[in-house]
């Protein structure tokens, strides 16, 4: 071939096939009747054969032209194709992300997030990989994942950070005896078993410092990792604890109750994403999405 092909010439041709007049086919894809005659001519140079047969009046593809026919159908195809994706990526309508984020996460807010999200997003697909702090540190810094729900970050050079302080509330079985109080102290914790989060946690060191700072002895009866199963045990009557309300609210009308803590103890998430790696459009608009579905449990530093 003396030139490279163009998908231009290949949809005149084809028009030409179809309509089997250089006017209509003029017609089809919107430019002159000039304009295709030349798309033709220099296809016909390039190929290196006849393209169409004058037949009473009409153009007739050659029989060369009918043997290339399904190829030219199939390139034409996926050129479409490859225009509706790249719109579906401009409108960040399609697109892969991979999300890790803290194992309670996986079963409280992030699913009502993600469908939503998903719902006018149809080409957009998702990986969601629940795991512990540490381990989702290790797949940010490994640019493994595109972003990352979690606490306890302390920051570091290859990952970007944004912190978000979320109200926390003490939760209890329904028709306990707290839920005669408007919040909850602790004062009035003073005899009731606590389900807290793990000892080496910072939330936990918050809530030790609020009940030293109040003269009550906190009554630790079971360390968890997860505030959801904090959640569970305690509509089992178990104990009580005190919670991020993100993951309290999923159990409202569940058999759980709660109230406001005082004093505000806030749980900070963190989102964070590789710094090195570029993210796609889609992904930045998920990130944005997210954040802002938190912003109905943020602490209002106005009540710290």
């Amino acid at each position: 071939m003396s030139q490279i092909l163009r998908i231009r010439q290949l949809e005149a041709l084809m028009a030409v096939t179809t309509n089997g007049s250089v006017t209509a086919a003029a017609v089809d894809l919107g430019v002159s009747q000039p304009a295709v005659s030349r798309l033709l001519s220099d296809l016909e140079k390039s190929l290196g054969f006849q393209l169409f047969d004058r037949r009473e009046g009409r153009l007739v593809p050659t029989q060369e032209v009918r043997y290339l026919q399904p190829s030219v159908e199939r390139v034409l195809e996926l050129m479409g194709q490859i225009s509706d994706v790249s719109q579906d990526i401009t409108q960040r309508k399609a697109g892969h992300i991979r999300v890790a984020c803290l194992p309670g996460f996986a079963t409280s807010h992030l699913p009502g997030v993600v469908a939503s999200f998903l719902k006018d997003r149809p080409a957009v697909t998702m990986t969601i990989e629940p795991d512990r702090p540490e381990r989702i540190l290790e797949w940010m810094i490994g640019e493994q994942y595109d972003f990352g729900i979690t606490d306890g970050f302390n920051g570091h050079p290859a990952v970007e950070s944004r912190d978000i302080d979320v109200r926390t509330v003490c939760v209890f079985p329904s028709h306990h005896k707290l839920e005669n109080l408007s919040e909850v102290t602790p004062a009035d914790l003073a005899d009731q078993n606590i389900i807290h989060t793990r000892r080496d946690s910072d939330f936990f060191g918050r809530i030790s410092k609020a009940f030293q700072a109040a003269n009550v002895a906190l009554n630790s009866h079971i360390e968890v990792r997860q505030f959801t199963a904090a959640c569970e045990l305690a509509i089992k009557g178990v104990g009580v604890s005190i919670v991020s309300e993100l993951d309290a609210i999923q159990y409202k009308g569940r058999g759980l109750s709660y109230r406001p803590f005082r004093p505000v103890l806030t749980h900070t998430l963190s989102l964070v994403r590789p710094v090195l790696k570029q993210p796609s459009l889609v992904t930045l608009e998920f990130i944005e999405y997210f954040s802002d579905s938190l912003e109905p449990f943020r602490t209002d530093s106005r009540n710290q």
